[in-house]
């Protein structure tokens, strides 16, 4: 039977509990995405330059004696397309990260007292955002600040990995190389702000064939070393964005039977003037980067699609809180 984990001791943080906190819980882009081969324990290695961007989801939360609720509601953030439709909603109940962390969180510091949740969805689900990894970091902050509870980063990052490969960096954010399975990560100082447009097509990929597709086809040893070795070099006194995409991403090669719409996406967007378009994480959202000086109506103008498009900006954190 495996040894029971050792509760974090609670230190009080200054101010103590209050009537409520607003979390800002911001999406993620992969600038590059290598995945190596499968670990013994299941997952695979990667290397992969993660970047927070203004994109976010509103996390609001209340105290309450004890127990968790939830309630989730969609907000509508696209400048173009098509509403939010099913397979772009994030789950609601006990699958919801929102819910998960926070009974980490319980767990983990002896805490007896709840919260009432309210989450307001901009980020679409699985789509390669990492909004829900944003909620699940928004979740930990929130409860710290609402309890007054202090964790140290180590402690942060530790209920985070437990939570989701992606959720360290959202406790993290700003410019980061993520290795391991993404959770062992090394800040990064970007060289330049910028701007990008994000299309999120109604399909999606699932996660668990693509890695079983990128197996098939052996990528894990074919080219791995090169290319760890070129993301280790990234950033080491700061990191162009242009170069980080040389990376590229691996589940732009397995996309099967969505290829073709991949490939026309992208090629829409790059008609329409926006420049070095890629898929984030394991898709199906593909960003591309806006100029210097372009007003975005034109590029919206340009776009020749039926695809959500969303505006952000890269950000040097990936959450942010203020209390009610």
């Amino acid at each position: 039977m495996p040894a029971r984990r050792p509760r974090i001791p609670i230190r009080a943080a200054r101010g103590g509990p209050g009537r409520g906190v607003i979390v800002e819980a911001r999406a993620k882009l992969n600038l590059g995405l290598a995945v190596g081969p499968r670990r013994a324990d299941g997952f695979h290695e990667i290397a992969t330059i993660f970047q927070s961007v203004s994109l976010a989801d509103t996390l609001i939360a209340r105290p309450r004696p004890r127990g968790f609720t939830l309630r989730v509601r969609h907000e509508h953030a696209a400048l173009r397309g098509g509403r939010m439709r099913p397979a772009a909603m994030a789950p609601r109940g006990a699958r919801n990260l929102v819910l998960r962390a926070a009974r980490l969180f319980a767990a983990r510091t002896g805490l007896e007292g709840g919260a009432r949740f309210e989450l307001i969805k901009r980020i679409p689900a699985g789509a390669g955002l990492g909004g829900g990894s944003a909620d699940a970091a928004a979740t930990l902050a929130a409860l710290a600040a609402l309890h007054g509870i202090r964790l140290s980063l180590a402690e942060r990052l530790e209920m985070a990995a437990a939570l989701g490969s992606d959720v360290p960096f959202a406790v993290r954010g700003g410019t980061a190389l993520g290795l391991g399975r993404g959770e062992r990560l090394r800040p990064m100082r970007l060289r330049r702000p910028f701007r990008v447009l994000i299309a999120v097509p109604r399909w999606r990929v699932l996660t668990g064939p693509a890695f079983a597709q990128i197996d098939r086809n052996k990528y894990g040893l074919t080219g791995w070393g090169a290319k760890l070795r070129f993301a280790q070099s990234l950033g080491r006194k700061s990191l162009s964005p242009e170069r980080a995409l040389r990376l590229g991403n691996s589940f732009e090669s397995v996309l099967g039977r969505r290829e073709r719409d991949f490939v026309s996406l992208r090629a829409r967007l790059e008609r329409a003037g926006i420049q070095a378009c890629h898929m984030t994480g394991s898709g199906s959202a593909v960003f591309g980067f806006v100029a210097a000086r372009t007003p975005t109506a034109s590029l919206l103008a340009g776009f020749d699609g039926v695809e959500a498009l969303y505006e952000a900006r890269s950000t040097r954190r990936a959450t942010r809180l203020r209390r009610m």
